[in-house]
């Protein structure tokens, strides 16, 4: 038994040994770190020395020591456990060898009375965001719709997090401080990299958390931040470290704090004052967009979906894919500017990929999208492949989407009769040749029947004092804005006054909502005169959805005066002189006969002849003749013409202060194998007043009205279960829809689910019946969409009351 303790004694005496000798090694590899790391007088810290001391580019100092100091607390820690196993399974007494027993543990280092390390170092054991949706992190931040289990948080606002610790925390003897991190390259300067100390007393504007509740080995923080803090996906880290000892730990959460935008903030550059406004601009997640003309304005429900599962983290990836670095995340001027350019992909492959051919191979027709929530997570899903295909209320569904989500109040808005300078002259140019043709070739400018965009709100303090507010923000990519594909954030209140050196594009947008339409005619030696304006032909009955309802509000008064009216000469007048054309308001023109199309009711109806009303007024008190030139061309909604289907002319005499009607008819026959997307048409008039010389000239698009899908929900609706709808349709054309699917969604109802049709005959009535599981409680949209090469915006909504499972 003798030599059997002799040899345990010995394995005993060498490990003692060899753990005291490699801690000794692991103390003084912490000093060389320190003193290879520190700057000397005269000496530059350059970021190869950085690199030579730290796995990644440009890590500090303090970060090499912390991380050193936790590897070596726990290899101290490791080895004492293996000494105290090794004393324990070995009982040795007496001498060996002249060595005594007791000389190992004699050896052994003590700390404050031999206190171990494990009970003097503070270490962080578990954490607990408070992310349910019922905690009041979530209810206060106004984020519980967010389908995450994620840590979703508003800038500005205090929100808490639970710690469990090795022992109870004691402020005399322990530090703690929060870590925050968001982007690939975290840095202290650029606001990404955040130190966020543990204070007595929280103070606003600043990044700091106090101990508002200690029980045991737990304590709750309430951390603050400012209201100027980056936006985006954070990682947090709890450092601790004992004051007596030195020791360090570092506990890394795996789950992400997501920080958004907060218009509930009054210090927030997003703030929005009113609660209804607040409930409509934030946190609907379904929305109106209009379309159509301004004759005949229609309207499709559009779910926009910004709480759906998957959508924050698109969003996101969305602002992670432009290249704007995460530290100019924290201006939403700068974020908006760059979802402007990201939601289109010319030049930055966004999130859609524009399509006004027509041709759709290959993806999706714009007509049949009613929703953001799919677009945004295919492009999510494949990485950064654009999503085909979108036209203009596409772009502004998504924008809306990705906005909300993010927390800057927004809306989707239509303006009609929107126009496209493409010279920067502030009017929308016509030319004509010596007969009162048009040439096509110089005709670039164009008026597009309507085009969606966006208002978001926010202040402007890069702006002088009063241009706050609503900013038009256009994702569609017509012309170019510092070398790429967006538009905005322009003032409304500098669109309306015509203050357009004022950043961002606001010529480009006052173009669209209030230049002038001038008729410019060539001369025989090519030199071209103007002969006629048009000064309310552009910008009508701009149109948002009404706060708490699904009606239309007309918001023209927000981007201009009144028209006609001297403050809106004034603003017209003052943008032109910054345009290319400064002088086109030289020579005023006097009109004494006027000429306007009308049309009856809600227009003429896909499947049957168009008819119009064409009104020739003389307001003079002499007679007046005129011949006028009408031709009706198919038209693309953003203006451009494709062919024109009729040519007519009309000899008109007038006596003083007479009016006249002219019936106008377009035969189906003549336009049913000429359309495009929206059946839309321009028709132009245009004719010479013989008496005085005057040029009569007007420009007027019409659609085709199509029929709804009407919707309509079979017995109640509960979550958990089934239910149906019934879905009917008539074409209303004399020739077979071939290929027809149906494009059904709802949140809360069921996800995209395309219903395959197949073929509808003429003037045939189609009943579809779809069943799905509602997942959500309360009142929903279930909207559908009908995908038809022939006949498109079909559409149509019903609301469904869900109640909660019986």
């Amino acid at each position: 038994m003798a030599g059997l303790d002799q040899c345990r004694f010995y394995l005993l005496r060498a490990c003692s040994r060899a753990v005291l000798k490699l801690i000794r090694i692991s103390e003084e590899h912490s000093k060389n770190i320190v003193r290879k790391t520190k700057k000397m007088p005269g000496q530059r810290l350059s970021i190869r020395d950085n690199a030579t001391v730290g796995r990644f580019h440009g890590e500090n100092t303090m970060s090499i020591v912390r991380r050193e100091c936790q590897c070596r607390y726990r290899f101290q820690r490791d080895c004492l456990c293996l000494y105290r196993r090794l004393s324990n399974l070995y009982d040795v007494s007496g001498d060996v060898d002249g060595v005594a027993a007791g000389d190992v543990e004699k050896e052994r280092p003590t700390l404050n009375g031999d206190t171990e390390l494990d009970e003097l170092t503070l270490a962080v054991r578990s954490v607990d965001l408070l992310s349910e949706k019922s905690d009041r992190n979530k209810t206060e931040h106004h984020t519980d719709q967010y389908n995450s289990d994620q840590l979703i948080i508003r800038r500005g606002q205090t929100f808490q997090i639970e710690l469990g610790l090795s022992r109870p925390f004691n402020p005399n003897t322990d530090k703690l401080h929060l870590e925050m991190n968001t982007g690939s390259l975290p840095q202290v300067s650029k606001k990404t990299h955040i130190i966020v100390p543990l204070v007595d007393e929280l103070q606003d504007e600043r990044w700091e958390a106090k101990i508002v509740e200690q029980k045991v080995n737990r304590v709750r923080l309430s951390v603050n931040s400012p209201v100027t803090a980056v936006i985006g996906k954070y990682k947090l880290t709890i450092t601790t470290q004992n004051l007596k000892t030195g020791e360090t730990t570092m506990h890394d959460h795996d789950k992400d704090i997501y920080m958004l935008f907060n218009p509930w903030c009054e210090d927030d550059t997003v703030y929005m004052e009113g609660e209804e406004e607040l409930k409509e601009y934030v946190l609907n997640d379904t929305g109106r967009i209009y379309y159509g003309t301004e004759k005949q304005i229609g309207a499709r429900t559009w779910n926009f979906g910004q709480f759906d599962e998957g959508i924050l983290e698109a969003c996101l990836f969305v602002l992670d894919n432009s290249e704007v670095p995460p530290s100019g995340r924290g201006d939403p001027v700068s974020v908006v500017r760059v979802i402007s350019a990201m939601i289109n992909s010319p030049d930055d492959l966004g999130v859609l990929e524009g399509n006004w051919s027509g041709n759709y191979a290959g993806g999706t027709s714009p007509m049949a999208w009613s929703g953001s929530v799919e677009i945004l997570r295919q492009y999510h899903r494949e990485r950064g492949t654009p999503v085909k295909y979108g036209q203009c209320w596409v772009f502004s569904g998504v924008t809306t989407t990705v906005l909300r989500c993010l927390g800057i109040p927004t809306r989707s808005v239509t303006n009609f009769q929107s126009a496209h300078d493409t010279d920067v002259s502030l009017t929308t140019d016509v030319y004509l040749d010596e007969n009162m043709e048009p040439i096509n070739h110089l005709n670039s400018d164009s008026v597009w029947n309507f085009h969606v965009w966006n208002d978001c709100w926010m202040a402007r303090p890069d702006l002088p004092p009063g241009l706050g507010g609503w900013q038009a923000v256009d994702s569609t990519p017509q012309e170019t804005s510092y070398g790429m594909f967006r538009c905005g954030p322009a003032s409304l209140a500098a669109i309306r006054s015509g203050q357009v050196y004022l950043k961002f594009d606001t010529p480009f947008v006052f173009a669209e909502v209030n230049s002038d339409k001038i008729y410019w005619q060539r001369n025989l030696d090519g030199t071209f005169k103007q002969i006629h304006s048009d000064k309310k032909a552009v910008g009508h009955c701009i149109s948002t959805k009404a706060v708490g309802s699904d009606k239309r509000v007309d918001i023209t008064h927000l981007y201009k005066y009144p028209e006609g009216s001297e403050e809106e000469r004034i603003a017209v007048e003052t943008a032109c002189r910054y345009g290319s054309k400064p002088n086109v308001y030289s020579s005023p023109i006097a009109e004494d006969v006027q000429v306007e199309v009308k049309m009856e009711g809600e227009g003429p109806r896909m499947g049957g002849d168009a008819q119009l009303k064409i009104v020739v007024k003389n307001s003079s008190s002499q007679p007046r003749r005129t011949t006028l030139y009408s031709q009706v061309a198919v038209m693309y909604y953003t203006g451009v013409l494709k062919d024109t289907v009729k040519k007519e002319t009309l000899n008109v005499e007038l006596n003083p202060q007479e009016e006249k009607i002219l019936d106008w008819v377009l035969p189906y026959t003549q336009y049913q194998d000429q359309l495009v997307d929206q059946a839309a048409l321009m028709l132009t008039l245009s004719g010479r007043v013989t008496e005085t010389q005057q040029v009569l000239a007007n420009q007027t698009s019409f659609r085709l009205r199509t029929p709804d899908l009407h919707i309509e929900s079979i017995g109640e609706a509960y979550v958990g279960k089934e239910m149906s709808v019934k879905i009917t349709f008539t074409n209303p054309l004399l020739c077979t829809l071939r290929d027809v699917v149906i494009r059904v969604e709802g949140l809360g109802l069921r996800d995209l689910h395309p219903i395959k049709v197949g073929d509808v005959g003429k003037h045939a009535n189609l009943t579809v019946t779809e069943h799905f599981v509602p997942l959500i409680a309360g009142k929903r949209k279930l909207v559908a969409s009908l995908d038809c090469r022939q006949l498109g915006v079909v559409h149509g909504v019903a609301d469904i009351d869900v109640h909660e499972s019986q």
